[in-house]
């Protein structure tokens, strides 16, 4: 399709690069794919950063179209809530993926596994279920913590100091780590550790949503999230930001963390990355430290 349309228009696009691009994100979901590219043909050329053809099939054009496709109200979107709501374990199969990086086989046989793969939630991946394509995972992720949004002291922080993340017009993530931290630590530093554990991801994200909104946007890489690590990665306005999100198991464990978010700095050819951990260790020393690994600066917020 995108050899055929490069016949017609010549923008000069990679054809390979952007049909890897575009398949990682929806996995070849049909109506997936022709909204991206209706996207980028129709709805993006001619605004801003991307006056013709030749500037939107590119990748800053299709992380535009993928920014917009993810923000949608679409009746494929509306099908899938609607199911969330009509099958309660659906729902708690969907969150325990999402939030909790919980490993769940996939069982084609068991009820909850064959619905969620029949209304197109998940698909097998090495007899694992995980979610179909990132589109769907970032629209379930908005989804889940929206619901959350009048009642959260999280989002309310998050929008209080939205301006305060600025500098010079670019995102500053150290500065929202440290007032993530800050914010944590005033509102949970009492609550269970368990609980905490299950909710630090979803916290973050409810942080991070108002700071973003409307400009900037979120994904999650799907081969780093299980139960104590998920790397996010961040948009915003044509800037990415690498940020790992984990639970705290030691030093060694901390270590090889380090050295996967160097190794993934290194796939993005990025020389700057952060990390935020969850340490529950009554002795923990919260706060930001930066650490160099080589050529890469790490900078790590630990709450």
């Amino acid at each position: 399709m995108l050899a055929q349309y490069e016949n017609d228009y010549h923008t000069g696009m990679d054809i390979q690069k952007l049909s890897e691009l575009i398949y990682s994100y929806t996995s070849g979901y049909p109506v997936l794919v022709s909204r991206i590219c209706k996207f980028m043909d129709e709805k993006i050329v001619g605004s801003g950063e991307f006056p013709d053809k030749n500037s939107v099939w590119t990748k800053d054009g299709f992380y535009e179209a993928e920014k917009r496709l993810v923000k949608e109200d679409n009746p494929l979107y509306e099908s899938l809530m609607g199911k969330l709501e009509a099958y309660p374990e659906l729902r708690t199969v969907v969150y325990e993926l999402l939030f909790n990086g919980k490993s769940i086989p996939y069982v084609a046989t068991n009820s909850y596994i064959k619905d969620a793969a029949m209304f197109g939630f998940i698909r097998n991946d090495n007899e694992r279920a995980v979610i179909s394509n990132r589109i769907f995972e970032t629209v379930l992720y908005n989804n889940f913590i929206a619901e959350e949004f009048v009642t959260s002291r999280m989002y309310d922080a998050g929008e209080r100091e939205r301006n305060y993340f600025f500098v010079d017009g670019h995102l500053d993530i150290r500065r929202i780590l440290e007032k993530f931290i800050e914010t944590f630590e005033e509102l949970y530093s009492q609550e269970d550790e368990r609980f905490l554990e299950n909710v630090g991801r979803k916290y973050f994200l409810l942080f991070l949503k108002p700071i973003i909104n409307g400009v900037g946007n979120y994904s999650i890489e799907p081969q780093t999230r299980n139960s104590e690590r998920m790397d996010l990665v961040i948009f915003y306005k044509g800037e990415q930001n690498i940020l790992e999100l984990k639970l705290w198991r030691g030093n060694a464990y901390n270590q090889r963390g380090e050295a996967q978010l160097s190794g993934y700095l290194d796939y993005f050819h990025m020389k700057k990355g952060y990390m935020l951990s969850f340490n529950f260790n009554k002795k923990k020393k919260t706060g930001i430290q930066e650490i160099i690994l080589g050529d890469k600066l790490l900078i790590e917020a630990v709450v």
